[in-house]
């Protein structure tokens, strides 16, 4: 599975266009233009990511149209690894020992899935002794690329493990949503 998935660079913008993209179907030709590269290599990628049930096709016309099968196994692994790799994950990764001591930072799913968020949800949560400036110089400029705000919440390590064992209706919410962890171990996030 692995080697069908990342010997390809076309493969990897690919994926990226379309796990970013859950809701949106492209045509060839569209898809051709977000990845910048010819049509034969897209419609190889497709051909295999179709293949192994990833991306899904639909015809419509004389068009056909492929979007990222979001009930696939695969899906939030690699839409996690995904989220590593490119923006703000990868910027908080890139930037930890920067951002000071951080002992867990967390990526909301949704937030890798391009959802926007209603102003109660947090896309980022970062637990620790945080050098503020940093995480903010970082979200600005990601705030700046996508065009959107980004919601984020600090918390340090005794408020969130008290809070926690209060079953504090915040944190419990950080802990039930589906997430990708940028920093830290997830057993050591989840565990009372």
């Amino acid at each position: 599975m692995l080697k069908s998935l990342f010997v390809s660079e076309v493969r990897v913008k690919t994926l990226r266009v379309l796990l970013t993209n859950p809701a949106k179907a492209f045509h060839v030709r569209a898809l051709v233009r977000a990845v910048e590269t010819e049509i034969n290599a897209i419609r190889r990628e497709l051909l295999r990511l179709t293949s192994i049930g990833l991306v899904r096709k639909r015809p419509s016309g004389n068009r056909v149209y492929y979007n990222v099968n979001t009930a696939s196994q695969y899906y939030p692994e690699l839409l996690s690894l995904l989220a590593k790799e490119y923006g703000l994950g990868a910027e908080i990764i890139k930037n930890s020992k920067e951002l000071g001591d951080v002992r867990f930072a967390v990526l909301a799913r949704g937030f890798s899935r391009g959802r926007e968020y209603s102003v109660l949800d947090v896309d980022l949560f970062v637990v620790g002794t945080v050098n503020l400036p940093v995480l903010e110089a970082i979200v600005d400029k990601i705030q700046k690329e996508l065009k959107r705000e980004i919601n984020y919440s600090v918390m340090g390590e005794d408020e969130f493990t008290f809070r926690k064992r209060r079953n504090d209706q915040f944190v419990g919410k950080m802990l039930s949503q589906s997430r990708t962890m940028l920093i830290g171990d997830e057993e050591a996030f989840c565990a009372i």
